[in-house]
């Protein structure tokens, strides 16, 4: 089996690539090899590698600032996922897109499920819903996993942010009234790899259509910081503020709810991830062994 994975070096390509070589002949490229802001590259690497499938870990992930850079967004979010969807569908492909919770504007009181009308608030949920929909217009074979709250032991994300800030700050105000499921990149790779394991392409792409797959559970940003502060065990006393996300502002508007069900997945592959408490003791815990080895302890 030969894959095509984009994204090798962000925190969800990285872990891809780990769980995924294992499983065939895999060609992972980073941003320096293949710009998918540039469609002639994109069919280049597809003509190239010819894969049974591919993976489509890259991804513009500037929330903030795709307020301001719309077009770099579209480009990379929107338009490179419709190419890659016409040179999969080509060559007889199944594609893996991994898409977000931010399509929708969190208004439901309860999780998103598949099926819900997507109302993005911000640039970037718009062309990642753009994404979506020109991957479904080629009408090819692909999965789109929407998930939420992406982090890992590398990259920039909120659980390293909130480590540093804790050997930094005596108070951390951290917004409380958006909800949602920290999910971590290495869980998500494992659940991606294992797909592949029990189903080949022909049966994946049979299933096509979108599926939410998150780690179990929910809380809050605030909810989430507590939780790294309690792994972290710091010496010093520091203060953790829950705050409005008014109090909090950003160029791009936030979903309250990014609660995501994962029914349809499980139902359909038998696939879940773990909790989110489980999942982030385990990257702590990755972090903690990376620390120990670098100091030569």
């Amino acid at each position: 089996m030969k894959i095509l994975l984009t994204g090798r070096n962000g925190q969800l390509g990285w872990e891809l690539a780990r769980t995924l070589a294992p499983l065939g002949v895999l060609t992972a490229y980073d941003r320096t090899t293949l710009n998918l802001a540039k469609p002639d590259q994109i069919a280049a690497a597809v003509h190239s590698v010819k894969p049974d499938i591919i993976v489509n870990a890259a991804a513009y992930t500037a929330v903030d600032r795709a307020e301001s850079e719309r077009d770099a967004a579209f480009a990379v979010n929107a338009i490179a996922p419709g190419l890659l969807a016409e040179g999969a569908k080509r060559i007889g492909a199944l594609l893996i897109h991994y898409s977000t919770d931010y399509v929708f504007d969190g208004a439901k009181e309860t999780p998103y499920v598949e099926g819900d009308q997507p109302n993005p608030l911000n640039v970037y949920g718009r062309s990642k819903l753009a994404g979506e929909q020109a991957i479904g217009d080629v009408g090819g074979q692909y999965l789109i996993l929407r998930t939420s709250w992406i982090y890992a032991a590398r990259g920039r994300n909120f659980l390293l942010t909130i480590l540093r800030l804790l050997k930094e700050k005596d108070e951390l105000r951290v917004v409380s009234d958006q909800i949602g499921a920290p999910t971590f990149a290495g869980a998500l790779a494992n659940a991606t790899a294992k797909l592949l394991q029990q189903f080949d392409p022909t049966a994946l792409g049979n299933a096509r259509g979108t599926y939410h797959v998150t780690a179990v559970g929910h809380t809050s940003w605030y909810g989430f910081a507590a939780e790294i502060a309690r792994l972290e065990r710091t010496r010093r006393e520091i203060r953790i503020v829950p705050i409005p996300s008014d109090e909090y502002p950003l160029p791009a508007r936030r979903p309250k709810n990014s609660q995501l069900s994962n029914e349809k997945l499980l139902r359909r592959f038998g696939v879940a991830l773990p909790t989110w408490q489980v999942s982030l003791k385990a990257c702590h815990a990755e972090l903690r062994e990376g620390k120990r080895l670098s100091s030569g302890a």
